[in-house]
């Protein structure tokens, strides 16, 4: 129960890893607004409540600056302030190359991917630092950023740079709250079976082949939300005190190598 009687935001928490997320803040105490621009907001607070936890849903675009104050009023209307902000929300953008890429499509993606991270920080800091001083114990922002965001080759143009702007938005915060006792990270997705990615894990397991989806990881394998947002409630938790200003890969071991010919587990790859 590392999250009792703490207030929790994510948003993206209609659906996959936001969606995991919420639920295992709640199974561990927190109370939790679900925020996204979906009715898979309500569902998850559905969710949420029929397990026994609480959650409130609203409705917000993660990139628009008066949404991300309605959430952070509402986490502040009902649970009496913010000690968690886990900024979630993101869009792919497509796969199109840097030629083909629509300047108003580079725009949306910046808009929701990073201006929406930075909304988060702005307005759920200052509320995570009030309640810090009230309770004396810290508070936590995550962000979602992405293994595209560390080096090419997982995503597109649009979508690569919004990450790699999140991975510094996550540094360049956490050290303009220092003395705030709010930590500031970044979780790195690998692929992960969530709605963006939908359609990949769809395909391969219509045509059999599942055992091609992430296999360029050591663990030849994609990952299931569950399995990141455990890392995102690590590092929005205590057990993390004294991690700042990181952005963490959760990626089965992909950003740890370059491309090489890969070698077999107990043999040699001709």
């Amino acid at each position: 129960m590392r999250f009792r009687n703490k207030s929790i935001i994510v948003t993206g928490a209609g659906s996959g890893i936001g969606r995991a997320a919420a639920c295992l803040f709640a199974a561990e105490g927190g109370s939790v607004i679900v925020a996204d621009r979906t009715e898979g907001a309500d569902e998850t607070a559905q969710l949420i409540g029929q397990a026994g936890g609480i959650a409130r849903a609203i409705r917000i675009d993660a990139g628009l600056e008066e949404d991300v104050v309605r959430a952070v009023e509402l986490a502040v209307a009902e649970f009496g302030g913010v000690d968690v902000m886990f900024a979630n929300a993101g869009i792919s953008g497509g796969m199109a190359n840097i030629f083909d890429t629509d300047v108003a499509l580079i725009a949306e993606v910046l808009r929701v991917n990073l201006i929406g991270p930075f909304l988060a920080i702005k307005h759920a800091a200052p509320r995570i630092a009030e309640r810090a001083r009230d309770t004396g114990r810290g508070g936590a922002i995550v962000l979602t950023a992405s293994v595209a965001g560390i080096r090419s080759g997982a995503g597109s143009p649009a979508y690569s740079a919004s990450k790699a702007g999140v991975i510094n938005l996550a540094q360049v915060s956490a050290q303009q709250l220092a003395g705030s006792n709010v930590r500031v990270n970044a979780i790195c997705p690998g692929l992960t079976e969530t709605g963006m990615t939908k359609p990949t894990f769809d395909y391969a397991r219509d045509a059999g082949k599942m055992d091609r989806v992430g296999r360029l990881n050591p663990l030849r394998r994609g990952a299931q939300p569950e399995e990141l947002a455990r890392v995102a409630l690590f590092l929005a938790s205590d057990d993390a005190s004294y991690v700042n200003g990181q952005a963490i890969a959760v990626d089965g071991g992909l950003s740890s190598s370059h491309p090489v010919t890969k070698q077999e587990y107990g043999r040699t790859a001709v």
